[in-house]
């Protein structure tokens, strides 16, 4: 294996662009071409999510018509790998034409931390981190992939870097897209749990495998005046 095509998702394409880079590095310091997919922004989840099933099935055909079976397809994020592998199914399922093109690609997506461990067979990097880390598991990540220990592998394997244990660490941060939206005071009280969790932690960064989580974290940590920080799993992994 020599190729990989990177999917950046829209979240990191707009808010986090320094994820795209730093996943783009690692997967480079491991020997493979890394070709981004420049045809398509966005998987479609937040219009799928959302019932605005018109929307969501042209950002999948964009997505599909960008992507080529038989090289990797990774992406840093795991509700958007849990998108394209768990729900293009439902979505594209009056489309055969379409519905077959997600079934040829789906073999082939993997989330940045499950293709590095499980695939490449990778756990140390070569990165050095010199800070106190707490890793927050996304929802999409470990609930609907089953991506539970490959972080923590990686992480793990950081020279310099100190393991900080979340408590409740498997408990949503409350952002859930839109939820956050439509509920924002039930998001605010499980992202108040969530900050506590951390701040007991004593980690200097908190690191999730998901720009959403990173958003919402972040913002509360911000707005609380928190000097703890949020990064991605791939910014750590880009360290040296």
């Amino acid at each position: 294996m020599t190729e990989v095509q990177l999917f950046s998702t829209c979240l990191a394409e707009e808010f986090f662009p320094e994820v795209n880079d730093a996943a783009a590095t690692v997967l480079e310091r491991l020997r493979l071409k890394v070709t981004p997919v420049r045809g398509a922004f966005c998987c479609g989840q937040v219009a799928f999510n959302e019932g605005f099933r018109d929307e969501a099935i042209d950002l999948a055909r964009r997505f599909l018509n960008s992507v080529e079976p038989g090289i990797p397809i990774v992406v840093p994020s795991g509700s958007c790998t849990s998108m394209l592998k768990s729900f293009y199914g439902d979505l594209l399922a009056n489309d055969p034409a379409l519905s077959a093109k997600a079934m040829a690609i789906r073999p082939w997506v993997f989330e940045l931390s499950q293709f590095i461990v499980n695939v490449l067979k990778v756990k140390y990097i070569g990165a050095r981190y010199e800070r106190a880390v707490a890793y927050h598991p996304s929802c999409h990540l470990m609930r609907e992939l089953g991506v539970r220990d490959e972080p923590m592998t990686l992480l793990s394997a950081v020279a310099g870097i100190r393991i900080r244990e979340l408590r409740d660490r498997e408990e949503c941060c409350g952002f859930g897209g839109m939820f956050s939206v439509k509920f924002p005071h039930i998001s605010a009280s499980m992202l108040d749990d969530k900050l506590a969790r951390i701040k007991e932690s004593g980690a200097e960064v908190v690191v999730a495998n998901d720009c959403g989580c990173l958003m919402q974290i972040g913002g509360g940590l911000s707005r609380a005046g928190e000097k703890i920080e949020v990064r991605h799993l791939a910014e750590v992994l880009a360290a040296r």
